[in-house]
């Protein structure tokens, strides 16, 4: 399985961006789906997850800003972040959990990680 992440760029404050992520491979099905960030010297933090029970946890510091969703014919997910701030700025890195065909009919749930994208938010 193999993930590409896209979207990221440069912005200013208040500004919009949607980042992207498919994976590809042998996909039996996506479970859960999550976007994590690393800023300059921090952690990498866990900004959203959206479970396949149909659970979605916000961080407190993108709640009410930033919206995960997904396309599940396309194994595509998407962050929308709006009225982005400086302190958004860092590394996103998108994260499936996926069932993988590993040989039919066994199946393996695993965890992937995209490449990173990085936003940058000027004030």
């Amino acid at each position: 399985v193999q993930l590409q992440a896209s979207g990221g760029g440069s912005v200013q404050a208040g500004g919009s961006l949607r980042l992207s992520c498919v994976a590809s491979g042998m996909i039996f099905r996506i479970q859960d789906i999550a976007w994590y960030r690393q800023a300059p010297g921090l952690q990498r933090e866990l900004i959203v997850n959206d479970t396949r029970d149909g659970a979605t946890n916000y961080a407190g510091s993108v709640k009410g800003r930033f919206t995960i969703s997904s396309d599940n014919a396309k194994n595509t997910m998407y962050l929308q972040m709006n009225s982005l701030k400086p302190e958004d700025t860092a590394v996103y890195y998108c994260a499936f959990t996926i069932l993988v065909i590993i040989g039919p009919p066994n199946l393996r749930e695993d965890n992937y990680w995209g490449q990173g994208t990085l936003v940058t938010v000027s004030s």
